[in-house]
């Protein structure tokens, strides 16, 4: 089999037993990401690993570099990487993803052993500065909201300037007025 076909097997073979799994994620069909842990926990890392054209037969290249691996020392990452390099030499020449990700997740304990958050500058400054702009939103969110039907409302009593027009109002007036006229005629009428 040639390289392609080799890749290609290994990859269906991939997206049916990860079908599902949250923690797989296929970014192009040689590009992979695959979370060890859960999101919650604070010794989990994401495995980024692409294949080179000639793969299975020469390595997969192996990275750390994603986001999510911020919090993570780099002696730690450099120990996951160089546990995984001995697990590709003894796979060299076989699909070896599945047994790459599997041996991550059963010795995710030992590779995360010496693990100590790495807590940066700009999250310390951020959380007070989070504070300030949520206060600030909270604020803003306070402001009434008109309806769409209040809007049209509002937009069928104006002219084109915004303005209302004189005597916008009368008519309820006229209303009330001739409301108050018809009942004082009838009332007074009923007593004669």
């Amino acid at each position: 089999m040639t390289a392609n076909e080799d890749q290609e097997m290994e990859l269906e073979a991939l997206r049916s037993i990860y079908e599902g799994d949250e923690g797989f994620k296929e970014v192009s069909p040689v590009s992979f990401q695959f979370r060890i842990g859960d999101l919650e926990d604070i010794k989990a890392f994401i495995l980024d690993i692409t294949w080179p054209e000639t793969y299975p037969e020469t390595a997969p290249e192996i990275s750390l570099d994603a986001f999510f691996n911020n919090r993570i020392s780099a002696e730690t990452k450099q120990l996951i990487l160089s546990k995984l390099e001995e697990q590709v030499e003894a796979n060299l020449g076989t699909a070896m993803m599945y047994t790459l990700f599997e041996w991550a997740k059963d010795n995710q304990e030992a590779l995360m052993e010496n693990h100590k958050p790495v807590v940066t500058a700009v999250a310390l400054t951020s959380s007070s500065d989070v504070t300030t702009t949520s206060s600030t939103a909270k604020k803003r969110e306070k402001k009434e909201q008109l309806t769409k039907a209040q809007k049209r409302r509002i937009i069928n009593r104006t002219d084109n300037k915004g303005e209302l027009p004189r005597g916008w109002n009368w008519v309820d007036v006229i209303k009330v007025g001739a409301f108050h006229l018809f009942s004082t005629r009838w009332c007074s009428t009923s007593y004669l």
